[in-house]
């Protein structure tokens, strides 16, 4: 079950007009089901590679698609700074740009304004900030920022929200979830009605529970083709994210997906669909590769170790993605302590690998009424490495 490789997206004989979501079983809270749009279906729950500026970092787009990703991110904050939204429309939108055909979600660009630009200053109308490439100024209103993803022509769009890290005091957690939910509407009203296309809403509130509900109350008042949960990963103990979830999850609308923004490692995933998360996104299994770290079905493997100098097992001999199978951990490990690029690029490619394997290992899982089994199987498998590895110093 671990293993299960990513199943093939169902057949189309015609392309959808609409955004539709269904829930096809349910295990507990977590559901497995589809979200279908113009572009393709997104089988749920899904890990959608990000693609920052327009490239998932070290991968060809073909190679992301023959992993099983239905659906990538691009990042809005980025990609207005460069090439620039009106440019990227003139050259045909970012599917053209980037040689995605599937389905891209694009978030707001309001996280990365928060942790990359100097000089911000926030208030009622938007965002002002200096680019972290330059230095120049820009001004980020909500109507701007789904203008600029309608240049992009994303599938999925993200409101203007305001994303505090935590810990916080109450009352700035309290004071950007409101403003925030004031964002939504402007955000909804300057979306429109765009047939096959969506406009997902950001519950806020940090770590409060009784802010959460209420952003998240508010959110579906606004009718909105989804959900996401914004505000962590940011520093915040995994057990508070979780208990997040919790107090947001009877909130939302089991017909519309929910979608855990930035997170996480493999377990983060897997307790978070556990709790009725559809959709994901992180930088992690990219930026590991890129750093001589591996997940894999037995859990990290840091490939700068020395003790991988002379070991000839690969990462995986039962995994179906070629990084995993065939390349030595010695290989691996001389690429990644000589900084030689193909090392990022192949485990960049395994990382991935494993991540898409283990979404659909839990999609199977839910079909078959036994998560809490893949669950603790996964786990266990994780614990007994982790073990090994720590008797063998």
């Amino acid at each position: 079950m671990q293993n299960a490789p990513p199943q093939a997206a169902p057949p189309q004989d015609a392309r959808p007009t609409a955004f539709t979501f269904r829930v096809d079983a349910a295990d507990g809270h977590a559901r497995t089901g589809a979200i279908t749009m113009p572009r393709g279906t997104i089988r749920t729950p899904a890990f959608m590679p990000v693609g920052t500026a327009a490239t998932v970092k070290a991968m060809y787009p073909e190679q992301v698609r023959d992993l099983g990703a239905d659906v990538v991110l691009g990042n809005t904050y980025h990609l207005m700074l460069r090439p620039g939204p009106e440019r990227m429309a003139r050259l045909g939108g970012l599917h053209r740009f980037m040689l995605w055909d599937g389905p891209i979600l694009t978030d707001s660009g309001g996280f990365q304004v928060m942790s990359l630009s100097s000089l911000r200053k926030l208030d009622e109308q938007g965002v002002t900030f200096r680019s972290h490439v330059d230095g120049t100024a820009h001004h980020m209103s909500p109507e701007r920022s789904i203008e600029i993803q309608g240049l992009l022509g994303s599938d999925i769009q993200m409101q203007l929200d305001e994303c505090v890290r935590l810990p916080a005091e109450p009352e700035a957690i309290a004071r950007a979830m409101q403003l925030s939910r004031r964002w939504a509407e402007r955000c909804r009203v300057a979306f429109g009605e765009q047939p096959g296309k969506a406009l997902f809403g950001i519950v806020q509130g940090g770590d409060v529970p009784a802010l959460r509900v209420e952003s998240a109350r508010a959110l579906v008042d606004l009718d909105l083709k989804g959900y996401a949960i914004g505000g962590l990963a940011v520093g915040e103990p995994q057990a508070v994210m979780l208990a997040m979830i919790e107090a947001v999850e009877p909130h939302l609308p089991r017909a519309k997906p929910r979608y855990l923004m930035g997170v996480g490692t493999p377990d983060d995933l897997l307790r978070s669909v556990e709790r009725g998360i559809d959709m994901f996104d992180c930088v992690m299994p990219t930026r590991a590769g890129r750093h001589g770290l591996a997940y894999t079905r037995h859990g990290r493997v840091n490939l700068r170790n020395a003790r991988h100098a002379e070991d000839a097992r690969p990462l995986d001999p039962s995994s179906a993605c070629p990084a995993s199978r065939d390349y030595s951990r010695a290989y691996l490990h001389h690429l990644v302590r000589s900084d030689e690029i193909l090392g990022m690029m192949l485990l960049t490619w395994s990382n991935l690998a494993y991540y898409q394997e283990l979404m659909a290992g839990m999609r199977a899982a839910i079909r078959a009424g036994r998560l809490a089994d893949f669950a603790g199987e996964t786990r266990e498998t994780w614990a007994r490495a982790e073990a090994e590895r720590t008797a063998r110093g």
